[in-house]
């Protein structure tokens, strides 16, 4: 899913007024959209495996069979981006996410029919009523996608709202019966027995911290390929080339290319950081809740746009009349990857006792330095972002300053948090010495003196 949007080229001699219109925009919203369903249909395959403990030859091949539709989203994905008027693009996605649910329905078919493949847990309790829970779940999103695929060819906006209920339906599902149990103040009989299975896609327990942690690294990882092999494949002179503009200098030749260098080593330093600061804020975290899971998600989402930000910051370096529009869109990626980081670890402290390890609660050293870290990214983005309509002339020198000087503001972060707090104990002690001072005198004082 990232590798289309990554590659969205714009013209430099093109007003982006229109190419965010028509090309960014909406090439980041279908992406978005499409990333999100694939972290649904991700997450059903983990739920799906944790009910099926053991593989034979028969899943290991649906298994592969389900990998194989997956993989070819994204050139669906770039049918819908790059065609947005046109219903076949939507109607091929929704089939391969049909396809996806379909065998992932056979899985659980299969796997109930074995039952020596299931978890422990699952054969403890009816198997025909937690098999057709499973199915009614597994079910439901290529159910919508089907209404999706019709509804392509008559009213290509009804698709989208289809697709989009796959996101939201199970976290609405859970906000109703949550609403339910608040309400009436009683749960049902179902209900309790769909919350007593393992089962659950967002319904009960969250995702475990290392599924998180795993899928995350992936993201990163994926991301800062993409980065290196932009930077390997475009930014290559051609020998003959150097021969006859540069006389053979390949020195003279590569310093055509400084204004991407750059851009690569900036962007490969923003995720390397982005991806630091994820890492140090699950460090502490004990047990993720569904929300922080959510809000890892949308996080990772815009992290999987970063490349995008190289592709424009590289390409427009130069004085042109999309460079500040270009920064602009960059500057607003990484304010959103880091805002969501920033907006987990503020979901943590609401729950901090059953989320967060002791050293990072309220008042602690740690908890200081995480927000002061999990803050600059997005206080420098956003700096950078005024700062570009302010001093439009020098946007292009003011993001590559914000991508230097963070590093050392990394470095210096923990420095500057220690101090304050020294200065904060200091004076809270000082100010406790006085009391303490002035309840001494006035305890000495007679009554009539006082």
């Amino acid at each position: 899913q990232i590798l289309p949007v990554a590659h969205t080229k714009v013209h430099p001699d093109q007003k982006l007024g229109e190419s965010v219109q028509q090309l960014l925009l909406t090439k980041i919203a279908v992406y978005l959209m499409t990333f999100l369903i694939v972290t649904v249909a991700w997450t059903a395959h983990v739920r799906l495996f944790q009910v099926i403990e053991l593989i034979d030859d028969v899943l290991a091949l649906l298994n592969l069979a389900c990998m194989m539709v997956i993989t070819f989203l994204p050139y669906t994905f770039s049918l819908m981006a790059s065609f947005p008027e046109v219903p076949f693009g939507i109607f091929l996605f929704s089939v391969c996410a049909i396809v996806i649910g379909l065998i992932q329905a056979v899985i659980v078919v299969y796997g109930f029919h074995h039952p020596h493949l299931l978890n422990q847990d699952i054969n403890s309790v009816n198997h025909d009523a937690c098999k057709h829970h499973i199915l009614k779940i597994i079910l439901r999103g290529p159910a919508l996608c089907f209404l999706a695929a019709i509804s392509s060819f008559f009213f290509i906006p009804l698709s989208y709202v289809f697709l989009g209920l796959v996101i939201v339906l199970p976290h609405l599902t859970r906000f109703l019966m949550w609403c339910k149990t608040k309400i009436v103040g009683q749960r049902d009989e179902e209900e309790e027995q769909h919350s007593s299975e393992t089962f659950t896609f967002y319904l009960s327990e969250p995702l475990s911290k290392e599924r998180v942690e795993a899928f995350s690294d992936g993201v990163y990882a994926i991301v800062a390929t993409l980065l290196i092999c932009d930077i390997c494949e475009d930014n290559v002179a051609d020998p003959r080339d150097v021969e006859e503009k540069f006389h053979g200098s390949l020195l003279e030749a590569l310093s055509e290319y400084g204004p991407n260098y750059l851009a690569y080593f900036g962007s490969f330093v923003t995720i390397g950081l982005l991806w630091f600061v994820h890492h140090s804020l699950f460090l502490y975290v004990i047990k993720p809740t569904r929300l922080m899971g959510l809000l890892n998600i949308f996080s990772l989402a815009f992290i999987g746009g970063l490349p995008l930000a190289y592709q424009l910051t590289s390409e427009f370096a130069e004085k042109s009349h999309n460079e500040i529009e270009a920064i602009q869109v960059s500057c607003v990626i990484t304010f959103f990857a880091s805002i969501f980081q920033f907006a987990i670890w503020t979901t943590a402290l609401l729950h901090e006792r059953e989320t967060l390890h002791p050293f990072a609660r309220y008042g602690g050293k740690e908890h200081a330095f995480m927000f002061a870290k999990l803050a600059l990214y997005p206080c420098v983005s956003l700096g950078a972002f005024f700062l570009t309509c302010l001093l439009s002339e020098f946007s292009t020198a003011v993001f590559h300053l914000m991508q230097i000087v963070i590093p050392f503001a990394f470095l210096a972060l923990r420095i500057f948090v220690r101090i304050s707090l020294t200065v904060i104990k200091s004076v809270m002690s000082l100010s406790r010495q006085k009391v303490v001072l002035l309840e001494e005198e006035e305890a000495c004082l007679s009554p009539t003196e006082t």
